[in-house]
């Protein structure tokens, strides 16, 4: 079956304690996640489109583990690069997330194990691009700034994917996705921006906003009649910029979010598509359960509406309703299903349905 989405990235095994904390939690529930992963995952459970993955993993049994929650999902896994175990992971492992969800004043919290992860030691060259795409078929590239700063190795096969993708009339979806972690030791956000300014002219769908001075969401003005119009404000400018350095961006969009607590949030999303702006319906203190993978969720809606309508209104519809379904339940990817989704949109409250 043709795939309508490829997603290149690093797929996690993620150990939740669920109420409690890591450190001293004796019984975790695992889950599969990564920030380009969720995309292809939600894309394919939600919105039914056929979708892969692009990763290594090593052969072992929790590599085996991340292959079978991969299957449920109904991601295709035929684009897995399996890497020989050494039987101690000296030169190669699986990467594992431990994530706390975070509640009121205490906030989501993240412990990551994934130093010499097989994904983080994939090399331009390892992929032969054009036969991959010609027998895919495939639409869409989705990548990411986790996978692009794993290591200097994985920032070269992102740019070789991007410029295949383009020769082959491919579009390409790139969310920013700046880790602090990943950076510390490779020159920090100054270096990631640098890998983000090489990336930008291969992009034809922005995540975020390239910019050394990311806007600080300031406190809500209790007379605008816009729950983010401060966030806004400050976006509009820097998404036009953008959009006039890099003519070959169609769309640029950015989740908006305020934090009460851990658990109550302001949800929202503003987007610049060719030329106009688009904003999504606000979600006012939001309730959530588990906010990891929301911003990815937003993105599978939004490549959803752009895949099939192409309208950028009901595509940033879509991908705030999804995000804010996707904070409701446990675990990095998506539970919601398309009708949940519409009904959201329309304006749906949370009564009991029987």
């Amino acid at each position: 079956m043709p795939l309508d989405l490829l997603s290149l990235g690093e797929v996690l095994l993620r150990l939740d304690p669920g109420e409690g904390r890591i450190r001293t939690s004796r019984h975790f529930t695992t889950w599969e996640g990564g920030g380009e992963y969720n995309v292809a995952r939600g894309l394919r459970r939600c919105f039914g489109h056929p979708t892969g993955i692009l990763t290594a993993l090593a052969d072992n049994e929790i590599g085996r583990l991340i292959e079978d929650l991969i299957l449920q999902g109904g991601v295709d896994t035929s684009h897995i690069n399996w890497v020989p175990y050494d039987g101690m992971g000296k030169r190669v492992r699986n990467p594992i997330n431990f994530t706390e969800r975070g509640f009121g004043v205490r906030g989501a919290k993240g412990s990551v194990d994934r130093g010499h992860s097989a994904a983080s030691q994939m090399q331009p060259g390892d992929i032969d691009w054009d036969t991959l795409f010609t027998a895919t078929g495939c639409k869409w590239l989705h990548t990411g700034g986790i996978f692009a700063g794993l290591s200097e190795s994985t920032a070269e096969l992102t740019i070789e994917a991007c410029e295949a993708a383009k020769r082959h009339g491919i579009t390409v979806s790139y969310d920013l996705n700046y880790r602090p972690s990943l950076w510390q030791e490779r020159g920090g956000f100054a270096a990631a921006q640098d890998l983000n300014h090489r990336l930008a002219p291969y992009v034809d769908v922005m995540i975020g906003v390239l910019t050394d001075s990311p806007p600080k969401a300031g406190p809500a003005d209790p007379h605008a009649a816009d729950l983010f119009h401060n966030e806004c404000a400050a976006l509009r400018p820097l998404m036009t910029q953008l959009a006039k350095e890099y003519p070959n961006l169609q769309t640029i969009a950015a989740t908006l979010r305020r934090v009460h607590t851990a658990s109550i949030n302001d949800w929202g999303a503003l987007a610049w598509h060719q030329g106009e702006f688009y904003r999504s319906r606000n979600y006012p203190r939001f309730d959530i359960l588990d906010r990891i993978g929301a911003g990815d969720s937003f993105v599978a809606g939004l490549i959803h509406g752009l895949l099939t309508s192409g309208d950028p209104q009901q595509a940033l519809d879509l991908g705030a309703a999804h995000g804010a379904l996707a904070m409701t339940t446990p675990g990095d990817t998506s539970m919601a299903t398309l009708p949940e989704v519409q009904s959201l949109i329309a304006g749906a409250d949370a009564k009991v349905q029987r």
